[in-house]
């Protein structure tokens, strides 16, 4: 049985970060769950020991990339689930990623959530990183914005560059593939807060965009490699 550190950015999440904690406890891989409170100007940290959590408080935010890579370096196991702080009782379905992972070889496991229960955006921002991913790597991904995920912490030393704020995902789709690894994206039951059409669901993806654009275009030599072939 392999042994996994989770490891769960969260900034304001308040409101669930316990019950996410819970869950993963629940998980017979996860040795320890450690939450970045990334700034939080709520009580996220405290629900977070609460429930379990050893917690690292960050001074002021300094977006998802920072906080997880800070985070990794607490790390105690060889193994990170990478996830969401707003899961809940979902978070629990890491396991199928963990049991995806194949014995002996470098991988990293991505989640693939349900259907959305409402209406959101066009999906532009998810069709560009999936398209760029395709045009760099020739993987085919079909949620490559999914933070959740599960690969050996060594991994993340593959990165060609450090990614900032919601670029993580990117680089890891984009670093990971050329130096061997596998990406498999797992079926699962996963379900955290949906976006809309409101403007801070228009914000985040336009802040994901960004993000998307700017790992990118530091790979821009891979990305119009694989255009022209």
């Amino acid at each position: 049985m392999i042994e996994i550190t989770a490891l769960i950015p969260a900034y304001n999440e308040a409101a669930i970060i316990g019950r996410t904690v819970t869950a993963l406890a629940r998980v017979p891989e996860v040795k320890e769950i450690v939450v970045v409170d990334d700034g939080s100007q709520d009580q996220t940290a405290r629900e977070a020991v609460l429930a379990g959590a050893r917690v690292l408080r960050l001074g002021q935010n300094r977006g998802k990339a920072e906080a997880v890579l800070a985070g990794s370096r607490l790390a105690r196991f060889p193994y990170l689930a990478l996830l969401d702080a707003d899961l809940g009782e979902s978070a629990s379905e890491i396991a199928r990623l963990i049991a995806s992972l194949p014995a002996g070889k470098k991988a990293m496991a991505v989640a693939l959530f349900p259907p959305s229960r409402q209406k959101g955006g066009l999906g532009l921002v998810k069709k560009m990183a999936a398209w760029a991913v395709y045009c760099s790597t020739g993987i085919a991904m079909r949620e490559p914005l999914s933070g959740q995920r599960v690969l050996h912490r060594d991994l993340l030393g593959l990165l060609c560059s450090r990614p900032r704020g919601f670029g993580l995902e990117m680089a890891l789709n984009l670093d990971l593939p050329r130096r061997g690894v596998a990406v498999i994206e797992v079926e699962t039951e996963m379900r955290h807060r949906e976006r809309g059409k409101d403007a801070a669901s228009i914000l985040h993806r336009a802040r994901q965009g960004r993000a998307v654009l700017q790992e990118l275009w530091i790979r821009r030599s891979l990305f119009m490699r694989g255009c022209r072939a």
